[in-house]
């Protein structure tokens, strides 16, 4: 049962937000339409719609957020990220605070109108359900980033000064909290939701939910990560079950201009042309996107055997000087040539035409890519926007012959999200978006039955196995496996091996910093250099910023950064909040906090 939130819900949103804008200027908000509004069960419906946009679409948060981990870069090259040049400022505001409770007060206020409504007992525990999928969700946002806030279980106003201008609450009493809305909402919501949110969407967020903060509690020694992870890991297998199928193209999964129906899709955002759309796409196609994958992210990418490009034999690149491009590709991971452009290179013969170069080593990875792609998607030569042919990949950003789209700083340019089913329109894509997928439910899977000590071979097979299946790699034999001689030496080999696959299958979704938090690995991990492909820089006109100033070696845009200091690990609260509520109190190491 694949879920969607549409361009219909959309004007239902528009339609009702401003029907209640309308009427909020003549009466409270704690009297929203009582007589009419929350009543049926359709009107309860029409009410949630307006909760769905707080799901990341396809905007660029998520995919810039990347920038902060240590797999991607800004392939512009002008700066590094605050996180890593610490360089991050208490801010004045947020809306990454004030956003999520402006909704939050939305779906309490829709809760304390349930037992006053039209609806049966079943009507009530199921939009009651959706509530608390919703609060759940909300609260989320603010545990990933502040670790602790004031929690709102109930309709606030005006006057309820003792928790408007509260303490924070306890981060054990948040998470508790958050765990029982959901695993209620588990139990009590309609099999088939209410078109959108049903079981199996409130599961893959218990999935994601109680892995965070299981693993958070462990590497930060909080305690009591048991019960989380259990209970991910629970909801982890019961989807696992229901949905035993993956799509067999990962590239599919995230450029589709109709999800419905796809295997392994549990929630998706879908875009219309012309009615509703996205710019992700064509971020891919321009000059703007400054999308880069690091070198570490790159050989995160398993050669078809299974091993790493250290230890395997099907690997032809040289791992300490790969400055060919063409031998570092071959014979890997299949996801890795949907991830970055596989170097090729052509001789135009106009704008938007081309014909082959005479060297055929430069056509290998055209001839490889319509095997496994097609003209809709991600065929070689790439063009821009506007359909002009690409000339070659690696494309820098510093020596671009005369071609200033679609560059890199790194040569490993991001294009996850790059297809060609508009071309000659600019902004205005309509590809679908994966909201909730398996593909992240199996990897959360992994991880949290490894963390409970009950990872083995059929667990292996059920989740990270199938991942590698879709890009054409051998399976993970958790008994018999070479070791990658680069593993983190305080992370267990097989543990190494599930957070490398994740690595790989969420890569540019926005999860990797606050991966590397809570594993409390950003300070280790956000102090590598960001380096980029291995080159002979005079072959660049000399013109690409090399490690250590050499003329041969890995481009590097920034140098080593300084560190991640412990007090990044939970954003400062904003300002304005603080001096609003004198009991609030910042987070420990920021300047404000006592």
């Amino acid at each position: 049962m694949k879920k969607t939130y549409s361009v219909l819900s959309v004007c239902m949103i528009l339609l009702f937000v401003g029907c209640s804008d309308a009427f909020l200027d003549k009466a409270p908000l704690d009297q929203l339409s009582e007589p009419t509004t929350f009543t049926t069960d359709a009107n309860f419906e029409t009410y949630c719609w307006g909760f769905y946009n707080t799901f990341p679409g396809f905007d660029l948060t998520p995919t810039n957020n990347e920038w902060n981990g240590d797999l991607m870069c800004q392939g512009s090259g002008s700066i590094g990220r605050d996180w890593l040049w610490q360089n991050v400022v208490e801010p004045n505001n947020a809306d990454s605070w004030t956003d999520p409770y402006e909704r939050i007060r939305r779906i309490n206020l829709m809760l304390s109108n349930l037992e006053g409504s039209q609806l049966d007992e079943e009507g009530q525990k199921h939009w009651r359900s959706v509530g608390y999928f919703f609060r759940a969700y909300e609260h989320f946002q603010l545990l990933i980033k502040y670790g602790e806030f004031i929690y709102l279980d109930e309709l606030v106003n005006e006057t309820d000064l003792d928790v408007l201008y509260g303490p924070k609450t306890s981060r054990d009493e948040i998470a508790a909290m958050m765990l029982a809305d959901l695993e209620y909402a588990e139990a009590n919501i309609r099999a088939e939701g209410d078109n959108v949110v049903d079981q199996s969407v409130v599961r893959a967020l218990i999935s994601r939910f109680g892995l965070f903060e299981g693993t958070w509690r462990k590497y930060h020694s909080l305690g009591d990560e048991t019960k989380y992870l259990r209970a991910s890991a629970d909801a982890g297998m019961a989807l696992a079950q229901s949905f035993p199928n993956l799509h067999g193209n990962y590239d599919q999964v995230f450029n589709s201009t109709n999800l419905n129906g796809t295997n392994g899709i549990l929630l998706y955002k879908a875009y219309e042309f012309d009615v509703m759309m996205h710019i992700h796409t064509s971020r891919h196609r321009n000059s703007a996107g400054n999308w880069d994958i690091t070198k570490r992210g790159i050989d995160k990418f398993l050669c078809k055997d299974g091993e790493t490009i250290w230890t395997s034999a099907m690997f032809e690149g040289d791992v300490n000087a790969p400055e060919d491009p063409y031998t570092e590709f071959r014979n890997r991971d299949e996801r890795l040539y949907y991830m970055t452009p596989p170097p090729y290179q052509v001789v135009p013969t106009g704008q938007k035409t081309w014909e082959y170069d005479p060297d055929p080593k430069h056509r290998e990875y055209i001839d490889l890519m319509s095997t496994l792609s097609d003209a809709n998607h991600k065929p070689l030569p790439l063009s821009n926007w506007q359909g002009i042919i690409l000339k070659q990949e690696p494309h820098y950003r510093k020596s671009n012959k005369g071609q200033g789209f679609m560059v890199s700083y790194t040569g490993y340019r991001f294009h996850k999200y790059y297809n060609e089913f508009h071309t000659g329109i600019q902004n205005k894509e309509y590809t679908d978006f994966p909201v909730f997928r398996m593909g992240e439910v199996l990897v959360n899977l992994a991880e949290a039955l490894f963390e409970l000590g009950e990872f083995d071979q059929d667990a292996a097979n059920l989740t990270i196995n199938k991942l590698r299946a879709r890009g054409n790699v051998a399976a993970l034999d958790i008994a018999n496996f070479v070791d990658d001689p680069t593993r983190d030496a305080d992370v267990d080999r097989v543990l190494w091996e599930i957070r490398r696959e994740r690595a790989v299958e969420l890569m540019g979704e926005g999860f990797r910093f606050d991966d590397i938090r809570r594993w409390r690995k950003a300070h280790e991990y956000g102090a590598l250099e960001k380096l980029g492909r291995y080159v002979n820089n005079a072959n660049f006109g000399n013109k690409l910023p090399i490690q250590g100033g050499a003329s041969v070696g890995f481009v590097s845009p920034w140098g080593v950064p300084p560190g991640f200091p412990e007090h990044y690990y939970l954003y400062p609260i904003p300002l304005e909040e603080l001096a609003l509520n004198e009991k609030l109190v910042q987070n420990p190491g920021w300047k404000r906090a006592e």
